[in-house]
């Protein structure tokens, strides 16, 4: 599967955005969808990650209640919405697809997107 994340910016904190990932082709539907980040000086960390066809998540303590995870698998696109940004949200973000949720949790990714920078000022 190769993946392309797109929707990074320049955010105030408090503000939202939402991140989007493109699938190149049907196999989208045999993989759980994931999103990480990393931080400058930061190991990549993961945040979000959604099951096929997507009945269950799971989050990273420090998102939860702040970031979305979702797919359209019709458009073989995995979305993040995150809101009430803060600073120590700034970061390149990266969309992964996996075999589980729980593999995934661990950092078990079968393949990476090229990441886009999200810059939360305060």
């Amino acid at each position: 599967v190769q993946l392309q994340a797109s929707g990074g910016g320049l955010v105030r904190a408090g503000g939202s955005l939402i991140l989007s990932c493109a699938a190149s082709d049907d196999t989208f539907s045999s993989f759980g969808m994931g999103w990480f980040r990393q931080a400058p000086g930061k190991e990549r960390e993961f945040l979000a990650a959604i099951s096929w066809p997507g009945g269950r998540t799971n989050y990273q303590d420090s998102v939860k209640g702040r970031f979305t995870i979702s797919r359209d698998n019709a458009g073989n696109t995995v979305y993040l919405q995150m809101n009430t940004l803060k600073p120590e949200d700034t970061a390149v973000y990266y969309c992964a697809a996996g075999p589980t949720i729980e593999i995934m949790a661990r950092g078990g990714v079968a393949s990476w997107g090229k990441g886009t920078l999200v810059t939360v000022s305060s």
